[in-house]
């Protein structure tokens, strides 16, 4: 079981440097095409929730078995993740960018609420400690999480209505 877990953190691992890379060069494109970023000031400490997160998990659940049920529930997050990133396409970043006269994006899981890479990025946050049988590292991360993204929503829904203005 050793095995699974470490293929498991391996995955979360290169799943979100493999992110970093392509939320870099969206962020860059978007900003060459007249973009503007709100919410810069939050950003390092979502960085440094989420780099907790993995680095905590690396030192605390290697050696621990996986738990099938919450396993397969944090692969069907992933298959909404990938939901997220398809329907967003260049448009996704880990930063907020507004860019001005682009359409908000209103299909896929956008149809049905208006933050689901959120409500993705949440349900990882818990349901992986919980794979490992850790239940106080997921309430404790899922609160650190709620805090943060209390501050994220409240800065993209206000990117968001200003881009509606800037329309």
């Amino acid at each position: 079981m050793m095995l699974a877990a470490t293929a498991l953190l391996t995955f979360i691992t290169f799943q979100r440097l493999g992110e970093l890379v392509v939320a870099k060069r969206n962020t860059a494109m978007l900003l060459a095409k007249g973009g503007r970023e709100i919410g810069a000031e939050h950003y390092p400490c979502m960085v440094a929730l989420h780099s907790a997160w993995i680095g905590g998990l690396w030192l605390l659940a290697p050696d621990r078995p996986v738990k099938l049920v919450w396993l397969a529930i944090f692969l069907l997050l992933q298959i909404f993740r990938l939901w997220v990133l398809v329907t967003l396409k260049e448009r996704w970043t880990t930063r907020i960018i507004v860019l001005p006269g682009a359409p908000l994006v209103c299909s896929g899981p956008y149809r049905f609420m208006r933050h689901p890479n959120y409500a993705v990025v949440a349900g990882e946050i818990a349901v992986l400690p919980l794979a490992f049988g850790m239940p106080l590292y997921a309430a404790a991360f899922t609160i650190l999480n709620a805090l943060m993204l209390a501050i994220r929503i409240r800065a993209e829904n206000a990117a968001l209505k200003t881009a509606m203005i800037l329309k």
